[in-house]
């Protein structure tokens, strides 16, 4: 009972640190740019799963009405990354096993399109930028940074896909980027800080760059199925230590 009231504090005091790190707007502010703000700390953990995000503190913090922000609360519940539980509040999303594997089911499905018009298009200009992007994972995997590992991996993928020419695969992995991001920050301790890393990605590139898109797309495939294993194993790791907690 002991450990689930301090997690209890705990959270309050995460929440309250969240925030603090919101920068005031001026009233015009439209409510898109104050999503961004919120959808920004939903995805590096400053707001976790689970914490409340009340109107009026927001408001107060951002100095605008309450309008813009209700209207910016609901463009995160459409996205997934908040829920409005009843006659309770807004909350940020805890995902659970079935989300995790439809994130990256669905990440699967706009790579692969990304990966099969990156290799029609064959633009070395978007082959270097893509090798930087490993460069950097290399750096970060050798400090054993995970911060900035997780950050240089899902650059590579955003770039992949913003690179393809297609608007709407673009906006599509707009949302799964941010849904990706909160799978990884809820569960940090899951994320491979590992050579095998990449190495996976050197593989792709270098896939893409051959124009061998049948091992492009088995990369992508096993690559993406890897990190739902690690997500999904670690989350079940983490329940088992919250029960005993509780029962402590």
């Amino acid at each position: 009972m002991g450990g689930t009231y301090g997690r209890g504090q705990g959270l309050e005091g995460e929440v309250a640190r969240g925030f603090e790190s919101l920068e005031p707007v001026n009233q015009e502010t439209t409510a898109g740019a104050i999503a961004g703000q919120i959808r920004a700390r939903i995805m590096d953990g400053t707001f976790p799963a689970g914490s409340q995000l009340g109107e009026v503190q927001l408001a107060n913090r951002l100095n605008v009405s309450r309008g813009p922000i209700r209207e910016a609360l609901q463009r995160l519940i459409q996205e997934g990354l908040l829920e409005n539980k009843r006659n309770r509040g807004v909350f940020v999303v805890s995902l659970g096993y079935e989300d995790v594997a439809d994130v990256y089911l669905a990440r699967r499905a706009v790579e692969r399109a990304a990966a099969e018009l990156l290799i029609l298009n064959a633009d070395e200009e978007v082959f270097d930028r893509l090798e930087e992007s490993v460069r950097d994972m290399a750096v970060e995997a050798e400090r054993g940074r995970w911060k900035e590992l997780a950050d240089a991996d899902l650059r590579f993928h955003e770039l992949m896909v913003r690179s393809s020419g297609s608007k709407r695969l673009r906006r599509m992995f707009g949302t799964l980027l941010a849904e990706t991001s909160v799978c990884i920050a809820q569960l940090e301790s899951a994320y491979p800080v590992r050579a095998r890393l990449v190495e996976e990605h050197s593989d792709l590139l270098g896939a893409l760059r051959r124009g061998n898109e049948e091992k492009a797309l088995r990369l992508i495939d096993a690559h993406l199925e890897d990190a739902v294993a690690d997500l999904t194993n670690a989350k079940n790791r983490g329940s088992a230590r919250r029960r005993t907690t509780a029962h402590d």
